[in-house]
């Protein structure tokens, strides 16, 4: 019987669009988790393998190259007490508060408690907090190595320059982290495998419907688009990153929370990727029964994570004496086969006694006794086949975690909306770069229901600011949609009127008579935004007859302005146009291939983008429709 065990290591990208660390977790799990956990495994005979995700590299890259003050947290931690403002405290409190003191705080003076209880703390009190939570956050390697840290674990107050050379010595040691783990790799004692760039659930980048092939109840998203560009960019990119760490290419990949699909597995075989893992749930699904062997399907070697002894580890063996956990994960392993055991490598160890020292060290000593591989060396073993793989994740085997919901798929909309409205422009690296970090899963785990955190507006800033920054990258003011929060809101509607029956404008640019738009559909760019003074356009009609579709645009220096008309995604030709006073535009009828689609008009000004409209809302239309109910007499 082998056992393979895979630690995922993983923090999503808490910089802001001008890459400043809005929080600290990648620094705080850095001192606490990511030097701590190979290091421990590196203690024993036994092989171990462990998942760093690129984002995470890459802000652990970003800590060291550019010390404290790239994180706002952190500056304010730095800070003398005395000079922080009222609203810096309460930040300062809100973050110090969500460590779990009955675990994290072993080996502090008492004092830490009591201050920890309080609500409103002194200047001195409030500099002691913040030197005891940076303490709370130290892994065992460093309070059992460091002389320094050591001296403070002893102490009841601290100085200033006490807190300042902490933070010192705690950002002197994070380059050690990465090349340990190359050292281990290089040794043939651990393998290391990554993930696509920002952690995104490619299956539903590569095509949405694939949620409610998993969940046939589930409500979709409007108007989606493929993003396979984007998919393909995010494996690319994550080998680039790993090359650069480890000087060759990852031989597997562990896909964004187990997410997979049929699609997903032929863009990994594409990339040269020999092996991937999911959950034990899309074996099932897929009509597999054994768990305990590797598997084939179209070429890529298939690992299926033993369900109930991965989350064992990872949500109840806290609770236990840790011989105790360890004896039980024991008497459950299989007499023959391959038992795949993966989990979350970091956020576990919060809730264990001393971030899981004890555990660890008993269950290394017990896997001593065991044959363990690391997941490169699985692909050597004898695998089945498989003729189908179901798509799902390792949550409840389908993709409800990050769709399907009002606010969850509101955040997929105004992607796909930014996405549509860019297509035709720029793909600079800028944009990229804010689109694949804007389709990191985390942002989508928090919205909505199923999980909770004290800093959910934080993570929504952070997502839809990736959007506005393409919009104002482009010169262009981004929609008012984007610029409002989606955690406890939902998108805003412009005034906008429907079509109420058939017009017949006269095209020649001018406001021919009263009687000319009367009953055309009408929308004030002007509405609900205190950025509209900037726009160009300020109200947009139309409407259609028996024949033909009509616009009218009304805008600031009309004459000046040129038009392209986007149905979906496909550029639709302009019958006729007049522009004099407003602007006016005939579609003929016979070029829609579809009877509704949305509508995307963009404002060029001497070839350079000025405006997309609507930009207050989305806007979808329907031609030939029945306005009989309309009628009076």
């Amino acid at each position: 019987m082998n056992i393979a065990l895979l630690w995922h290591m993983h923090q999503p990208d808490y910089r802001n669009e001008k890459g400043e660390f809005i929080l600290p977790w990648v620094f705080l799990h850095a001192i606490k988790d990511y030097y701590d956990m190979p290091y421990i495994a590196s203690q024993y005979n036994v092989k171990v393998s462990f998942n760093l995700t690129p984002i995470l590299i890459e802000q652990l890259q970003e800590y060291i190259n550019r010390g404290p003050s790239c994180d706002r947290m952190l500056q304010l931690l730095r800070k003398k007490t005395e000079q922080v403002s009222q609203e810096e405290r309460e930040a300062i409190q809100k973050l110090c508060y969500t460590l779990h003191p009955k675990t994290m705080a072993y080996g502090l003076h008492n004092r830490f408690f009591s201050l920890f209880e309080k609500k409103r703390l002194n200047n001195e009190e409030l500099n002691d907090l913040e030197v005891f939570f940076l303490l709370s956050w130290c892994g065992n390697y460093l309070r059992n190595s460091d002389p320094f840290i050591q001296s403070l674990l002893q102490k009841d107050s601290f100085t200033q320059i006490e807190k300042e050379r902490l933070l010192q010595t705690l950002f002197a040691f994070l380059p050690s982290i990465l090349p340990l783990y190359k050292s281990l790799q290089d040794a043939g004692k651990i393998s290391v495998a990554t993930t696509p760039y920002s952690h995104p659930i490619l299956p539903l980048l590569l095509d949405i419907n694939v949620a409610k092939e998993a969940n046939p109840s589930i409500t979709l998203p409007q108007k989606p688009l493929s993003l396979k560009e984007d998919a393909l960019l995010h494996i690319q990119k994550a080998k680039e990153i790993y090359k650069d760490i480890f000087g060759k290419e990852p031989r597997g990949f562990w896909p964004a929370e187990g997410a997979v699909d049929e699609k997903s597995v032929a863009l990994y075989k594409q990339e040269g990727i020999e092996w991937i893992a999911t959950d034990e749930m899309i074996l099932q699904k897929s009509g597999g029964s054994d768990k305990y062997s590797p598997y084939s399907f179209n070429g890529i070697k298939i690992f299926f994570r033993d369900h109930e002894l991965s989350d064992l580890i990872g949500f109840v063996y806290k609770n236990f004496p840790a011989q105790g956990a360890v004896k039980d994960f024991a008497q459950r392993l299989p007499e023959k086969g391959t038992i795949f055991v993966i989990l979350d490598g970091e956020n576990a160890w919060e809730h264990y006694p001393k971030n899981g020292w004890e555990f660890l060290n008993a269950f290394y000593e017990m896997l001593e006794n065991k044959s363990t591989i690391t997941f490169d060396e699985a692909t050597s073993l004898t695998s089945k086949t498989l003729d189908r793989l179901s798509p799902g994740s390792w949550i409840y085997g389908n993709f409800d975690t990050w769709i399907g919901d009002e606010e969850k798929n509101r955040a997929w909309e105004l992607l796909f909306q930014t996405k549509r409205d860019t297509l035709h422009h720029s793909q600079d690296p800028f944009i990229q770069q804010h689109f694949l970090l804007a389709e990191a899963s985390d942002w989508f785990w928090w919205y909505g229901y199923g999980h909770y955190t004290e800093f959910a507006l934080e993570f929504d800033a952070i997502y839809r600011n990736h959007l506005i920054a393409i919009y104002k990258h482009l010169g262009i003011v981004p929609p008012t949609d984007i610029t409002i929060p989606i955690v406890g809101s939902h998108t805003i509607q412009a005034f906008l009127n429907e079509p109420k029956g058939y017009i017949y404008p006269i095209i020649d640019g001018k406001v021919t008579s009263f009687f000319e738009w009367l009953g055309s559909g009408y929308l004030d760019e002007r509405v609900s935004s205190t950025m509209q003074s900037s726009f160009t356009v300020q109200k947009l009609f139309w409407g259609e007859n028996e024949k033909s579709l009509f616009f009218r645009i009304d805008a600031k220096d009309i004459k000046s302005l040129d038009f392209r008309i986007f149905f979906d995604e496909d550029e639709v030709a302009i019958k006729r146009r007049a522009t004099v006073s407003i602007a006016e535009i005939e579609i003929d009828k016979n070029s829609c291939n579809k009877k509704y689609f949305e509508v995307r008009i963009e404002v060029y000004k001497d070839t350079r983008l000025l405006q997309i409209i609507p930009s207050t809302t989305r806007l979808f239309i329907r031609i030939d429709n029945d306005y009989s109910k309309n009628w009076f007499v």
